[in-house]
């Protein structure tokens, strides 16, 4: 019953089948072979529009790259106060951008805005900073975690309106993509008009297109939606030791993962068993679910007891926060559940029936 993590399980048979394939021969090296060369294509079609895509290992290297590209060194990047790029990438943002700091916004932790930005919070922060001071950092862009840090989805209406104000005030919008599929796959979207409608369409510039999460090996990608904000991106990443020798072994990995909407497929069913879980620990009376269930992340808040005894029949989650209360078994754990592609259909039935009984 491992809940940690969608990274905890493995990879998509087609994607291992398509590492297999791209070993036999040889290729050209440093993104030089046919693969590479052809996911501009195929996430272009993917999008409906000419994009530039580069393949790197890690979601670290994608967000911290994207922003190095979008950010001067002075210059400042809005986020989310718990977002992924804030909290937990040590500082690989401000490091790729040489000194661009990253500014926090508080939002809700609970109910259907937990995890979110308006775009009125985000408004207020961008005009607090003074323009054309030279004692102060500039604001250069907003980044938001699709979906967040709290399996929060942002609907098309939201995404439009903080596109509005970042747009009107000459800022770039970037998306944190980690879990990318998991919120396409909420929103429905699975043609290029609706993935358009989603990312450029409202005012997306770039994309950390997460994939290691939804069932590759280690494969992220950065997506540009203006091939001309990703003019300085190779220099970037090969000086940050993400250009790969044998490049074709990732961007295969994205071929496979993006074909015949293997990524959505895999996608709805960690979605549809994070549904399955919390429908069964919302019937238990002493479990709370604060957070509304979106895409395959489950925050149930629970007696510390209960986690416990979960945790002694095998379960594996995290606590997303403990109560300040103190460490007695009637002290309230907030834990967090992440399903995926390959959980399975038992974990959950399991978990549920453990955490039920008295």
């Amino acid at each position: 019953m491992d809940f940690g993590s969608d990274n905890a399980y493995g990879v998509l048979p087609r994607v291992m089948a398509a590492l297999a394939r791209a070993n036999q021969g040889a290729a050209r090296a440093y993104g030089g072979d046919a693969v590479t060369q052809g996911l501009t294509p195929l996430f272009s079609d993917l999008f409906g529009r000419p994009v530039a895509v580069h393949p790197v290992f890690t979601g670290t290297a994608a967000n911290a790259l994207a922003l190095a590209t979008l950010t001067p060194p002075h210059g400042a990047v809005f986020c989310h106060a718990q977002s992924h790029i804030m909290v937990s990438e040590c500082g690989a943002p401000e490091f790729y951008a040489h000194g661009a700091r990253l500014i926090g916004i508080d939002g809700p932790a609970e109910g259907p805005m937990a995890g979110k930005l308006t775009a009125q919070a985000i408004a207020e922060a961008i005009d607090a900073l003074p323009r054309g001071f030279v004692h102060s950092v500039q604001p250069f862009a907003v980044s938001l975690s699709q979906p967040t840090e709290l399996g929060t989805v942002y609907g098309l209406d939201e995404l439009a309106a903080i596109a509005w104000v970042v747009k009107s005030r000459g800022l770039k919008l970037h998306l944190d993509g980690a879990r990318f599929a998991n919120a396409m796959a909420h929103l429905g979207a699975a043609t290029s008009g609706e993935l358009a409608a989603a990312t450029w369409r409202a005012g997306v510039d770039a994309l950390s297109f997460g994939a290691s999460k939804g069932g590759t090996m280690g494969a992220e990608a950065v997506v540009y939606f203006d091939p001309a904000d990703a003019s300085d991106f190779e220099y970037r990443r090969k000086k940050g030791g993400h250009l790969a020798s044998k490049m074709r072994f990732v961007s295969v990995q994205l071929e496979a993962y993006v074909t015949d909407g293997l990524w959505l497929e895999s996608a709805r069913r960690a979605n549809a068993l994070a549904q399955r879980l919390a429908e069964g620990l919302s019937k238990i009376n002493s479990i709370r679910l604060p957070v509304p269930v979106q895409t395959n992340m489950v925050f149930a808040q629970m007696p510390a007891g209960v986690a416990a005894r979960l945790r002694r029949a095998g379960a594996y989650f995290y606590d997303w926060h403990a109560n300040a209360d103190g460490p007695d078994a009637d002290s309230p754990v907030l834990a967090r559940l992440a399903t995926s592609f390959a959980t399975p259909d038992e974990a959950v039935t399991r978990f549920v029936e453990i955490a039920a009984a008295s």
